[in-house]
């Protein structure tokens, strides 16, 4: 009974003229953006964070990432990588980004972090999520975090 009210409340499809099917979890709760930016910037809807570090959130205001729709592409590994990933860092040091999926079994999520940025500002990264699912991500700077959930999907 449990396992079936569980998979009950796990897919929910949505119908979209943009996509054909989009499945939203449940039991996801995906982060939806604060509008803060960092120290250096003006606050924005679509941005997420808490004046050390920001995220944006252009590609996925709702918090759903859909592969290979509005974000990404289908490895051939079947990973899902999301290739633009713009943090911005309020204060000095070097972004280090990890993060797991909240839902179920899976590895570690998979961060590109170019170098050539400077000690803060503009951060470009690329994240590969090994599997679809529930994905809590955190960015650290030093001491500083900030940590998101999103719900990454095929449709």
């Amino acid at each position: 009974m449990r396992h079936s009210l569980l998979a009950a409340a796990a897919a929910l499809v949505i119908r979209s003229s943009s996509v054909e099917a989009q499945t939203v979890s449940a039991a996801c709760p995906v982060t939806h953006p604060n509008g803060q930016g960092t120290f250096l910037e003006q606050a924005s809807p679509n941005l997420h964070g808490n004046g050390a570090l920001r995220v944006g959130f252009g590609d996925f205001p709702e918090g759903l990432l859909i592969f290979p729709g509005n974000v990404g592409s289908i490895l051939d590994d079947g990973s899902l990588r999301w290739p633009k990933v713009q943090w911005r860092r309020g204060i000095r040091g070097q972004l280090l980004i990890t993060g797991r999926r909240v839902d179920g079994e899976a590895p570690p999520l998979r961060a590109e972090i170019p170098s050539g940025y400077g000690d803060t500002g503009l951060q470009p990264t690329a994240l590969t999520f090994p599997s679809t699912g529930c994905w809590e991500i955190t960015g650290r700077v030093g001491t500083s975090t900030l940590t998101f959930t999103i719900n990454v999907v095929k449709p």
